[in-house]
């Protein structure tokens, strides 16, 4: 259950975006994104009742790892191609696929959740610049009008993540990270390929960090993405009833997550802003800004 404190979201004001994850996540349901059967709360807190995913997010893996194996990169691609393609479908964009937002469950298959900023696409849509600085888009970042394939780049930069341990773009901040984009196109050359690793998939995370959207391999849609040479003869059917066993699966025995981040929600519980946030609840007009959020999967069902 993820418990979110209305103080700390009216204090970061983000109530559009915790409003907005809800209205998506009563219309979805996949295997691999993190479902929601229920969301109701209290006059101090929103509660979502959601998947268990014990397995932890890829950024504490990443970060304890460093690197994985090209098999195991390959497996985590398709479970993330399954539901982006599924989000696609739905002409829902999720702008802001990173590893904090990819969970493993406890049999090792990676799924999708955060839909916080995720848009409905509009064809008009460069005022929409959220995302994660390191695997935002050229054209988000540019604030151009973007499509499918803003989620497409960011794929391609968890791949070359866990192919090298580093993103291809990075800075200390969104203006070192965007003049990095903007002054060179990073790509995987075949002397700089890891052992063990194949000229196949050095060539679909290079089509898919191109800075141009029309560059990119998967701006036609997820179906060109699964034709590529990596994925040749890759039962998709078998992956989306769960039949390939992961090649990696998180240690059951540990907690898999890391606590500076579990923690972070009551840091600034007892701050001066933190209680006066707390203090306006009490109004009608605060509370009204979360109308509407009770969901009971089992009354939705069709």
């Amino acid at each position: 259950m993820k418990e979110m404190a209305k103080a700390r979201i009216i204090s970061k004001r983000s109530v559009n975006s915790v409003m907005n994850e809800k209205k998506f996540l009563c219309q979805l349901n996949h295997p691999f994104l993190v479902n929601m059967h229920y969301a109701f709360e209290d006059r101090d807190n929103l509660y979502l009742v959601i998947d268990l995913m014990s397995g932890g997010d890829l950024r504490y893996h990443i970060g304890k790892h460093r690197r994985f194996t090209e098999e195991q990169t390959k497996f985590f691609i398709a479970c993330m191609l399954l539901c982006l393609e599924y989000l696609h479908k739905n002409a829902i964009l999720h702008r802001d696929i990173k590893p904090e937002n990819l969970v493993f469950d406890e049999e090792g298959y990676l799924r999708i959740t955060d839909l916080g900023i995720a848009r409905l696409w509009n064809p008009e849509n460069s005022k929409d610049t959220s995302g994660t600085p390191g695997y935002m888009a050229p054209e988000v970042m540019c604030r151009q009008n973007h499509g499918v394939a803003v989620d497409y780049f960011a794929m391609g930069v968890i791949a070359y993540e866990c192919m090298f341990g580093k993103r291809p773009y990075h800075g200390k901040d969104r203006k070192e990270i965007r003049d990095h984009i903007l002054s060179k196109q990073v790509k995987i050359r075949e002397a700089e390929i890891p052992r063990n690793w194949s000229n196949e998939a050095a060539d679909f995370i290079n089509r898919l960090i191109q800075r141009k959207p029309g560059n990119r391999l998967g701006k036609e849609g997820p179906q060109v993405l699964k034709d590529h040479e990596w994925f040749r003869g890759f039962n998709w059917d078998a992956l989306y009833n769960k039949q390939i066993p992961a090649p990696f699966i998180p240690p059951r025995a540990e907690d898999n997550f890391d606590a500076k981040y579990t923690n972070s929600e009551w840091k600034d519980a007892n701050s001066e802003a933190m209680q006066q946030h707390q203090a306006k609840l009490k109004r009608p007009s605060i509370q009204k800004l979360f109308d509407g959020y009770y969901h009971d999967e089992s009354v939705h069902q069709t």
